[in-house]
């Protein structure tokens, strides 16, 4: 016959059951994020006379070499006025992100937007680089050979700005190049980006009364705007004012009509 537990050791039984029943299993190990297979190795650039061409090489170390697997240029331009690169995109061995180029001297004093696609296939032993224009398309907005153009971006947008014909601002989506005018905004014109893709547009000088600003969220759309010259941090690069337009003093922004909240504490 099976055996019999006694009246006391069956409710200490039944309580170590109760107790082990109620504890909370072990939090199972989170799985790291795969490294990317290009993140041992680094694209450097480098201008060739007058902003007119690009040059990439691309070095760093695969898991049996080390050194520079590959190199290539970009352009003729008329003169480059900003660049950036696009979020990789990872598929088994092979690294897909996009150049943008931004020509601020293109024919007729135009300004253009030059779309590369760089694919970097890693081995063990070597990195395969191919770079290929993919899209060059004419932005409204006035160039020359003495503009001034600058770029930011967020994972959708690109937002692009020229000092020249009064000043102005385009939003162009990655994914089709489509352009959206901004309007004008009187330069100097400063673009500044957050981590999370909101973007400020700040014109004119950073000082007193002067300038205003206008703010967008992740998708492009308006989210405030005002007077004064507002701008956003990122992780990434700083903002230093050697590339700000100088001004005197900072005023003390009116923050009545903004904030639903007390007034900002400095700290």
């Amino acid at each position: 016959m099976p055996k019999t537990l006694n009246p006391p050791a069956a409710a200490a039984f039944s309580l170590l059951l109760l107790l082990c029943a109620s504890l909370p299993l072990p939090a199972q190990a989170t799985a790291l994020p795969p490294t990317a297979p290009d993140s041992t190795l680094f694209t450097s650039y480098f201008f060739g006379s007058n902003f007119q061409d690009v040059t990439w090489i691309v070095c760093g170390s695969t898991q049996q070499s080390s050194g520079c697997f590959g190199a290539g240029g970009l352009g003729p331009f008329g003169k480059v006025g900003a660049m950036i690169e696009g979020n990789p995109l990872v598929s088994g061995n092979t690294v897909t992100r996009a150049i943008f180029v931004v020509d601020c001297n293109s024919a007729n004093n135009g300004v253009e937007l030059y779309g590369y696609k760089k694919v970097d296939v890693v081995t063990a032993t070597t990195d395969t680089i191919t770079v290929t224009l993919i899209k060059q398309i004419a932005l409204p907005l006035t160039g020359g050979s003495t503009a001034a153009c600058s770029m930011v971006a967020n994972n959708q947008l690109l937002f692009i700005a020229s000092d020249q014909g009064g000043g102005g601002v385009v939003e162009l989506k990655k994914s089709n190049f489509n352009v959206t005018q901004l309007g004008a905004f009187a330069p100097p014109i400063t673009l500044t980006v957050d981590q999370y893709g909101y973007v400020t547009v700040t014109s004119g000088s950073f000082g007193n009364d002067n300038g205003s600003f206008e703010q967008f969220n992740p998708q492009g759309q308006g989210v405030q705007d005002g007077g004064g010259t507002w701008f956003m941090l990122g992780t990434q690069t700083g903002v230093s004012i050697a590339n700000l337009p100088p001004a005197a003093t900072q005023g003390p922004p009116n923050l009545s009509d903004r904030l639903k909240v007390s007034p900002i504490k400095k700290q």
